[in-house]
């Protein structure tokens, strides 16, 4: 019976070597042939697993020739198919016709045996190594996906490390721009409120460096044009820069130096001839109607970071919205104190009776305009004097201020009582300006009578001294205010008035205190008025007016005009 066997590893060789080593005893092959085939089929096994591939291993017992053959050669389909085969063959008498005399084995039967168990032994060893070494492979396999685990996991957490330290650089990169960002606005916030408060245009000028430097500016000129756009009359004749001179002919900011800004909105220059050196910011200051201004400023540092220009290009703006409405104001402001002053009256001369009057603007606000006084004769040779304040401010008040003026003296040519002309004057204001209204105080002298007859309408009242130095306040009941919608008619009252008497009229901006109210401020006055000396009140009352004035505003914020009308009845010294 023909046996094969595949054998491609050492424990199939060791595996065939047995099985050989079993045929060859079953087919009565001596032990010493057997233990000789063994070898020389091992050796032959060795070279073939040492060549690679798989082979074939055929017994073949011949019965004729007694022999048993041994032929090992490439498995069909291999890399080693075209290699010839290996033959060997030992004798293969019948069965049981090895054993030794008697039955005894010979020592040379011994040797094998033992050999042919040794073989045995070591296929069994060779089985369990070869079971070894696959699970040995398979947990080398296992550790080998363990370790590329490891790796991918190292290189995941590696990867998500670096994610998060760019997402941090980046949170803490946007807080700080954020950070800047509001204190960018806070400072033009804040600038813009500074600069907004002032109505006084060449006070607004001198904030500005103040505010820039040195935190965005290391130095900072503001070239101010006059309304025509050429510099202040009287001025001394200032180089600026070529760069000013283009934006305020442009219009435009200019950046000059000798590197691009890259400032947006800005256009690039040459270096100033002036500082070839220092790089400069031209910011035009332009308002509605027309150029204001230049204001030209060097970096605080090497250059200046495009937002933080981008801020002062915007307080610039709103710098010149403030410089022009500041202009503006001081504009109408001048017009209406010139018509004020102009429409005041000259004091006229009155025998035994001398007249001193302080008119005196606010200098906070367009406040100016509404109180007047004034001081005339009727024809019986009476003298009229008046103090009163129009409500509102500014041009319009001024106007009103004009006409009640007017119709005052108008209406005063028929020899009318105080108290029967500004009855006739409220209706007259009610009429022609519904939503307009007015105070007043008007006080008549006449030289044939030793009285005073004075009338009031929601006025502060005349305070009176007497020749002795006593005040008197004079709050018998007033009128209600000129214009309003209510039929009055303002009563007349009269007073002894003896030689040597002085008479003050005023208006609120004198007396009346916003945390205080009007009723400390009268009191000051009549103490103001009660501690002169007679005799300087009958030979300088003009004096007297002037030095009543400081003390009763010293804690005023000027925000109101003030008026001041005193009338000294002259006496025997």
């Amino acid at each position: 019976m023909i046996r094969t066997w595949q054998i491609d590893s050492v424990t199939d060789a060791a595996r065939a070597r047995i099985a050989t080593a079993r045929v060859a005893a079953a087919h009565g092959v001596s032990a010493l042939d057997r233990t000789r085939l063994a070898a020389a089929l091992s050796g032959r096994l060795r070279q073939c697993l040492t060549k690679g591939g798989i082979w074939r291993l055929t017994l073949e017992p011949d019965a004729a020739e007694g022999l048993l053959h041994a032929v090992v050669e490439p498995a069909p389909d291999t890399d080693s198919a075209g290699e010839g085969p290996w033959r060997t063959s030992v004798p293969c008498p019948e069965p049981g016709d090895g054993t030794g005399v008697a039955g005894v084995p010979d020592d040379g039967e011994l040797f094998a045996e033992a050999l042919l168990g040794a073989d045995e032994d070591t296929a069994l060893v060779l089985g369990k190594l070869a079971e070894q070494e696959d699970l040995v492979a398979f947990h080398r396999e296992e550790l080998h996906q363990t370790n590329q685990g490891v790796l991918a996991l190292h290189a995941e957490l590696d990867a998500a490390g670096r994610a998060q330290r760019e997402a941090f650089a980046a949170e803490r990169a946007a807080r700080e721009e954020a950070e800047r960002a509001r204190r960018r606005l806070r400072f033009l916030a804040d600038a813009s409120a500074e600069l907004t408060a002032s109505l006084n245009h060449e006070e607004i000028v001198r904030r500005l460096p103040r505010l820039l430097v040195p935190e965005y500016a290391r130095s900072v000129d503001v070239w101010l044009f006059d309304g025509e756009g050429e510099r202040a009359p009287g001025s001394p004749p200032v180089a600026h820069p070529a760069a000013a001179v283009v934006a305020a002919r442009t219009g435009r900011p200019q950046y000059a130096a000798d590197h691009p800004g890259g400032l947006p909105g800005v256009d690039d220059q040459p270096p100033s001839a002036l500082d070839p050196l220092r790089p400069l910011l031209c910011v035009p200051l332009s308002a509605r109607r027309a150029p204001l201004g230049v204001v030209t400023l060097s970096p605080p540092g090497e250059r200046w970071d495009p937002d933080d220009a981008v801020m002062l290009i915007e307080l610039f703006r709103r710098a010149s919205t403030a410089i022009d409405n500041a202009r503006r104001f001081e504009h109408n402001r001048d017009i209406a104190e010139t018509l004020q002053r102009a429409l005041l009256t000259e004091l006229p001369v009155t025998p035994g009776l001398r007249l001193a009057a302080r008119y005196l603007p606010a200098t906070y606000g367009l406040n100016i305009g509404g109180d007047w006084y004034d001081a005339f004769l009727q024809p019986d040779g009476a003298l009229i004097t008046v103090v009163g304040d129009v409500t509102g401010h500014g041009l319009h008040a001024a106007v009103m201020m004009s006409q009640l003026r007017t119709a005052l003296r108008a209406y005063a040519v028929d020899g009318s009582s105080p108290g029967r002309l500004l009855t006739r004057l409220h209706r007259f204001l009610h009429h022609l300006q519904p939503d307009l209204y007015a105070t007043a105080v008007i006080a008549r002298f006449h030289p044939a009578e030793a009285s005073l007859t004075w009338a009031a309408a929601g006025h502060p009242p005349p305070v009176l001294r007497g020749p002795d130095g006593r005040v008197r306040i004079l709050d018998d009941k007033p009128g209600a205010m000129l214009g309003i919608p209510l039929e009055q008619d303002i009563a007349d009252h009269t007073v002894p008035l003896e030689p040597g008497s002085t008479l003050a009229l005023y208006t609120d901006g004198l007396v009346e205190r916003r945390a205080q109210g009007i009723d400390p401020g009268i009191g000051r006055l009549a103490d103001a008025l009660g501690a002169f000396p007679a005799r300087e009140l009958e030979r300088d009352l003009n004096g007297a007016a002037d030095r009543i004035l400081p003390p009763l505003l010293s804690d005023s914020e000027r925000d109101d005009d003030v008026c001041l009308l005193l009338c000294h009845l002259a006496g025997a010294l």
